[in-house]
């Protein structure tokens, strides 16, 4: 039978659509993220399912190959995830990949999503964009990663706890430069909806007295750079090397301010140092 992926609320339940709500009820069964909020979703939309499982990012392995022989045995089942589309930063994505290698079909109910209202409302360019998802915890696996996301040109999308947001923000401001903009959405569709926009420098600092909620941070994209940029760019990295700072490390954050290439940066960085030793 049919695996029908369903996007839920993603914090009124009134945005919840009529086809959402007459799966709730239909469905032979619903594999949910958590029970616990699904039950709390169907009680305020007046819905009772059928049957109702756990499916979540601890047991979607084991979990799969059951779903899997449902479809098999002709029952339809409904994967909801607490907000939003099921597999964007949730589980969905194994149990969809098993359904379409096994030749069951897979359809979707659209409905709300962090991502698209976040862009909607950052007042950046949305006309390209990137989802990038929820940043590294730790502090240097999360430089190097926002390190290779310096250059982008699109605007970016990314979900963060909101007890590690500052440091988050904090990161960004050295990597991508202090003056990118970015806007911090919060509690997005809720009764304390709030949406901070301004400089990475500038939401690090008021995010650092504290954030409640749930987050969706969107930066603009890397500027375009000039090439007659280079040359201060390139000084930049050396004064960042001199520092203490490997040099590709520096290329990276330097590429993030300026918009510039870092392989552009790297070549032009160490081409003295060859020119001498050719000498």
């Amino acid at each position: 039978m049919t695996l029908v992926l369903a996007a839920t609320p993603i914090g009124d339940a009134r945005d919840a659509s009529a086809r959402l709500i007459d799966a709730l009820a239909t469905a032979d069964v619903v594999a949910a993220e958590d029970t616990r909020r699904t039950r709390r979703l169907c009680a305020a939309l007046k819905v009772t399912p059928r049957r109702l499982v756990s499916y979540h990012e601890h047991n979607e392995a084991a979990v799969t190959a059951d779903v899997v022989s449902r479809l098999a045995s002709g029952q339809r089942v409904l994967l909801v995830t607490d907000a939003g589309m099921p597999s964007v930063s949730d589980p969905g994505y194994r149990l969809v990949t098993a359904a379409v290698a096994a030749g069951h079909p897979v359809t979707c109910l659209p409905g709300p999503s962090a991502v698209l209202v976040a862009l909607a409302l950052s007042g950046l360019p949305i006309d390209r964009f990137a989802f990038d998802g929820f940043p590294p915890r730790k502090a240097g696996e999360r430089a190097r990663w926002l390190a290779a996301l310096a250059g982008e040109r699109r605007t970016m999308v990314f979900f963060e706890a909101p007890h590690r947001l500052a440091a988050t923000l904090e990161a960004m401001a050295a990597t991508f430069g202090p003056d990118r903009p970015a806007a911090v959405c919060r509690e997005l569709t809720k009764t304390y909806e709030e949406v901070r926009r301004g400089r990475l420098d500038e939401l690090a600092e008021w995010a650092a007295e504290g954030v409640l909620g749930e987050i969706t941070l969107v930066v603009a994209g890397a500027p375009p750079a000039s090439a007659t940029d280079l040359p201060d760019a390139v000084e930049r990295v050396r004064a960042l090397v001199a520092s203490g700072i490997r040099l590709k490390d520096a290329c990276a954050q330097v590429a993030g301010e300026s918009g510039l290439p870092k392989k552009a940066l790297y070549d032009a960085a160490v081409a003295p140092a060859l020119s001498d030793r050719m000498r």
